[in-house]
């Protein structure tokens, strides 16, 4: 991926998940190199036909996603440029851009499906033990660094993160908004726990369908742990990723209303930058 391009998709997914409240979406082309089957480097080694394919499958996508899908990118920002300009930053409006930036990451799961098929269909029984093994390994760290310490330190360190996050649109923020950052933190209490449950319960899913990788199903059950992951939420998630996203808007709208005028200057300024960063892209393959 060119640096311009893989830097400037950072920015615009960073808005995307601060601007339009959208909680762990994992939007499809900064991370397409992350998702299955990219992913997989991770988890196991590839051999030669197979890093091949990948690398192949992977160019394919780069240069469909920003030939088709990035034109919507300039007309999504210009959505949330106006949003901000005429002080319009509403848990509707927030609402509205979360919907269109799940909708771009439907297309992109939907378009890398067929390779992610063939390539997982295409693993070999140790490299799916190997997944496996990964898997358990990644869980376990994940609730050592996220469950595995008191709630009040959870909270303190979601909040930390969080001002990091909001710092390059803003800049620095003030003491009320920092207080707000922290009882937005307070609010999503133990979620930590209810998010690893369920990042676990997903990949078991994923075993589950590798297990069955060379059986006609294993194309459909694919699909659906790409495309439509939210239906095999467990119930303690869906019930914590609603509320995540409840609290995520209404700290976005309160921020704004909080905001001094050389931070909504900063952050048009630095919307319009973005703007700018897209509108000069090349679309070329890798």
């Amino acid at each position: 991926m060119p640096a311009r391009l893989s830097k400037a998709l950072f920015i615009a997914i960073g808005l995307a998940l601060a601007l339009a409240a959208c909680s762990r979406i994992d939007l499809a082309y900064r991370n397409l190199d992350r998702l299955v089957p990219w992913s997989l480097g991770d988890y196991l080694d590839m051999n030669g036909e197979q890093k091949a394919l990948l690398d192949e499958r992977l160019k394919q996508h780069l240069a469909w996603h920003c030939k088709t899908q990035l034109p919507g990118y300039l007309d999504w920002l210009d959505r949330v440029r106006n949003m901000v300009a005429e002080d319009q930053v509403t848990d509707q409006a927030l609402q509205q851009r979360t919907r269109e930036a799940r909708q771009a990451i439907t297309r992109v799961t939907e378009e890398i499906t067929p390779s992610a098929t063939e390539l997982l269909r295409g693993m070999s029984d140790t490299q799916v033990m190997e997944m496996r093994e990964a898997f358990r390994e990644d869980i376990s760290e994940r609730r050592k660094k996220y469950v595995d310490t008191p709630l009040p330190q959870q909270i303190t360190r979601r909040a930390e993160r969080m001002e990091k996050r909001l710092t390059p649109w803003f800049g620095e923020l003030n003491a009320a908004q920092r207080l707000r950052v922290l009882t937005w933190s307070q609010a999503l209490g133990d979620q930590n726990r209810d998010w690893i449950a369920n990042r676990a319960h997903w990949q078991q899913q994923l075993m589950l369908a590798m297990d069955q990788r060379s059986d006609a199903s294993f194309e459909p059950r694919l699909a659906q742990l790409l495309q439509r992951k939210e239906s095999l939420w467990t119930p303690e998630y869906r019930v914590a990723f609603q509320n995540s996203e409840r609290q995520a808007r209404s700290l976005m709208v309160d921020l704004m209303q909080q905001s001094t005028p050389a931070q909504r200057q900063f952050l048009e300024d630095r919307l319009a930058k973005v703007r700018a960063d897209f509108s000069g892209l090349k679309c070329m393959m890798r």
